[in-house]
């Protein structure tokens, strides 16, 4: 991701839309895989700015980690001391640490490289019966400027991160996309940029809420997150699994 970035999601995630919708929603799908629970041990996998590392802790002690030292500075900003640099594909941490692993539109990244080394580091660093939470942007058709800006190498379908997650010894108790009711806007969006010349280097989608996207657009991803609670959605700009860890014969 651009440096630049960074300081741009930390000055915006905990206002803008889109953060706040995706909260609603990670809440509404942790609250009914764990309920009022405070006592897990959980592992934040690619922290970058540090908001989930807040909203996580409702559900008990939250670690962080992320590759950049910038994303970092920005998680210590927010008063977070659990920190450690590292890479997604080589966690720091024993066999059985953690409860549940989250990681927020991370994988998809260039640095990843095979996002299936990380999924192995996950299981590895989950006790038995623990959880992977996962959100990655859907469709690779729905590429366009902000991919670039932010160093996409692959998006997703429900189909391809089921297969990621099964192969690497995972079971899909959950398999959704999610913002499906923004799709249309977005998808012409991205339809209008292919037909348009592209800004300056280092544009990219996220930026503060226009004061009249600010108000209608939250409600949207709270009827998001309501209807995600008992059903999934056949369709949107992201996807997002709750899987379970597999036991193997060695564990």
């Amino acid at each position: 991701m651009d440096p630049s970035e960074y300081q741009t999601i930390y000055t915006v995630e905990d206002r803008h839309w889109w953060y706040t919708g995706m909260r609603r929603i990670t809440l509404a799908l942790l609250d009914e895989a764990y309920g009022p629970r405070a006592d897990l041990d959980i592992l934040d996998a690619g922290s970058g700015a540090g908001a989930a590392l807040g909203y996580l802790a409702r559900f008990g002690r939250v670690t962080g980690i992320d590759y950049s030292p910038l994303a970092l500075h920005f998680c210590h900003a927010r008063a977070h001391s659990r920190l450690a640099q590292a890479s997604v594909t080589a966690l720091p941490f024993a066999p059985a640490s953690f409860d549940l692993v989250t990681s927020f539109d991370v994988l998809y990244h260039r640095a990843v490289g095979d996002p299936g080394d990380a999924l192995r580091d996950f299981h590895r660093v989950l006790r038995p019966g623990g959880r992977v939470l996962l959100r990655l942007p859907a469709y690779d058709w729905l590429r366009g400027r902000h991919d670039t800006v932010i160093h996409t190498a692959r998006r997703f379908t429900t189909s391809r991160l089921s297969d990621m997650l099964c192969e690497n010894g995972f079971s899909i108790e959950r398999l959704t996309y999610a913002n499906t009711l923004l799709f249309p806007a977005a998808a012409a969006k991205r339809l209008l940029e292919s037909l348009f010349p592209a800004p300056p280097p280092g544009h990219s989608d996220v930026a503060p809420n226009p004061p009249w996207l600010a108000t209608p657009l939250p409600p949207v991803l709270g009827v998001e997150a309501a209807w995600l609670r008992r059903r999934d959605l056949p369709f949107g700009l992201s996807v997002i699994a709750v899987a379970r860890k597999v036991m193997t014969n060695d564990e």
